[in-house]
């Protein structure tokens, strides 16, 4: 989980980075994923960014379980019934597409489970709302659990060219501009 704080024996944010105590992580991401995540101590941009009438955009890039079928992925761009907090939530449409090649990332620690057998191919998935574990939620409503979630961009802010733990700095215009916000 995104957090400064430890939640019993996982790791959090602080043993990671160390950054002022006024700083915080805007949205989330769980525990099992990985990818962008942008840390401010601007109240104001995280208001702009998690409100749902603002509807930036978040790219995932979707390792799922099975070779997944363009019925699946018209599913996902249409929106699917998931569970949220105990409520049926129907997800807004999306932009889902397979990818042809095997996207270039730093390798997962630990490494997904690899089965010879299976095939585990790629989504790029564009979503414009946030719903707890809401990208897992959607892959296995179609039938494709996820196995490894990365966000790779928030509006114009990407991971491109970058490893994990990487840390780069943005003015407040500079932020702003790239988050359309």
């Amino acid at each position: 989980m995104t957090r400064f704080t430890p939640e019993g024996n996982k790791a959090c944010l602080a043993d990671y980075f160390k950054v002022p105590s006024d700083v915080y992580p805007v949205g989330r991401l769980d525990y099992d994923s990985e990818g962008l995540l942008i840390l401010t101590n601007d109240k104001a941009l995280n208001q702009r960014l998690l409100l749902p009438s603002r509807a930036h955009e978040r790219e995932y890039w979707v390792q799922v379980d099975g070779a997944v079928t363009p019925e699946a992925i018209h599913q996902l761009q249409a929106g699917v019934q998931i569970n949220v907090d105990g409520k049926l939530y129907r997800t807004k449409r999306c932009k889902a597409a397979i990818f042809t090649e095997e996207p270039v990332l730093p390798p997962r620690n630990p490494p997904i489970r690899f089965r010879k057998s299976i095939p585990a191919p790629w989504i790029r998935m564009v979503l414009t709302e946030g719903k707890n574990r809401q990208v897992r939620r959607m892959t296995a409503a179609v039938g494709f659990p996820t196995l490894r979630l990365v966000r790779y961009r928030m509006e114009d802010i990407t991971i491109a060219g970058m490893q994990s733990g990487d840390i780069i700095q943005l003015s407040r215009e500079e932020i702003y501009r790239k988050l359309k916000a």
